[in-house]
């Protein structure tokens, strides 16, 4: 991962080999903590970047003040185009304060690489990813995906991104109205369940897949019902794209990628209807990692109770953009607190301190949280599901 903003790279040629970029830091007397806080929130935004592979934290044994960080990327163009953004340069902004001036940066090309059975191998070309799909795993990737499947072995991902004012019935009726795409990927892979949800102008997209989200991600992009819709929302977009080209594509999907980074199943299977519920949180600056914590451990709570309201949670987070989706086996108006999280009024308490609540309620009453809940619910435009065979 590379954390701190560098001068503007030379441009190269396209290459057909990894890439290998190595950080030397020096943490600055009494910010390890801090930059240890900063780090562990930064590589989560860097893991969701196309073309990342995986990165480490080390720290010198000689020396505590030393870190190294290196990075493996899929190719030179996908981490070029990445370094020299104005989203890289904003995402690591928190790492100024911790880190010296001292630092150096290193990019190396992969030629040779030994296996733990001693077996040398070449390079690898990058996989062929369609144009309106970012690399999300490393090229010739056979392992688990780099999202981690939740409690019950399913990978949970969600896409978000805003249209212009005034567009959203139009948008609305225009993601409502595809076909389907395949379910079966391969026989290791199956997309299981689609859903899109609207809060304003913003849309967010969860998708459920079983075996590689890389691989389902992929296909879903490849089909032509897809793309048309995809072709179809291009105009109300607030940020532009082409599809069409990889670069302006791969871009994008990082800035849309919204992970997963609380999931909590019920272990007792639901019997009866489940309400599937989406929430986005108003979000006070710099909050968003403290509301997802507090969210999964009332999930965590809420579904280990059996009879209880909550049978499954997801909760999605980039930087301050919090969505919650909840499986309920009530709808969301007959239990608002389990609809948005809510148990008890410490809970509401340490909650609407990290929220902008305006005018939109006490979260320590049930009139508070239902005037919440209708405020902040996001509408459903969306939801399908596949059978297994």
């Amino acid at each position: 991962m590379t954390t701190l903003s560098e001068p503007q790279a030379p441009q190269h040629a396209e290459s057909e080999t990894r890439l290998r970029v190595v950080l030397m830091l020096e943490i600055q007397d009494g910010a390890q903590q801090r930059f240890l806080d900063v780090y562990e929130q930064l590589r989560h935004q860097v893991a969701a970047v196309p073309g990342h592979v995986s990165d480490q934290l080390c720290q010198s044994i000689n020396d505590p003040r030393q870190w190294l960080i290196t990075s493996e990327w899929e190719d030179q163009e996908t981490f070029l185009q990445w370094v020299d953004s104005d989203a890289h340069r904003e995402m690591v902004k928190p790492m100024h304060g911790c880190v010296s001036d001292n630092f150096r940066s290193m990019r190396y090309v992969v030629l040779r690489e030994t296996s733990a059975a001693g077996g040398a191998t070449g390079t690898r070309a990058p996989m062929e990813v369609p144009p309106g799909l970012p690399r999300t795993e490393p090229a010739g990737h056979v392992g688990p995906p780099k999202a981690e499947p939740g409690p019950d072995g399913v990978v949970r991902h969600a896409l978000t991104f805003t249209v212009k004012p005034g567009s959203e019935p139009e948008v609305a009726r225009i993601l409502a109205g595809y076909t389907s795409p395949k379910a079966d990927v391969d026989e290791h892979t199956r997309l299981r369940r689609t859903s899109l949800f609207m809060h304003g102008n913003r849309v967010v997209r969860a998708v459920e897949v079983t075996g590689s989200l890389g691989d389902a991600l992929r296909h879903v992009a490849m089909q032509p019902e897809v793309r048309a819709v995809e072709e179809a929302i291009n105009p109300y977009l607030e940020e532009a794209r082409q599809l069409g080209d990889p670069q302006s594509a791969r871009a994008f999907f990082a800035r849309a990628a919204l992970p997963a980074k609380e999931q909590a199943i019920a272990t007792a299977p639901s019997s009866g209807r489940l309400h599937r519920h989406a929430v986005l949180y108003p979000v006070r600056p710099g909050s968003g990692k403290a509301v997802t914590e507090l969210l999964a451990d009332h999930d965590d709570l809420a579904t280990a109770d059996p009879t209880g309201p909550v049978a499954a949670s997801t909760v999605f987070q980039r930087d301050d953009v919090v969505v919650r989706l909840v499986d309920l086996r009530v709808p969301a108006e007959a239990d608002p607190g389990a609809a948005l999280g809510v148990a008890g009024d410490a809970e509401a308490a340490a909650l609407a301190r990290l929220l902008d609540l305006g005018a939109e309620g006490d979260l320590r009453t049930t009139a508070g949280l239902r005037a919440f809940l209708a405020a902040r619910s996001m509408t459903p435009i969306t939801d399908r599901s596949s059978q297994a065979n």
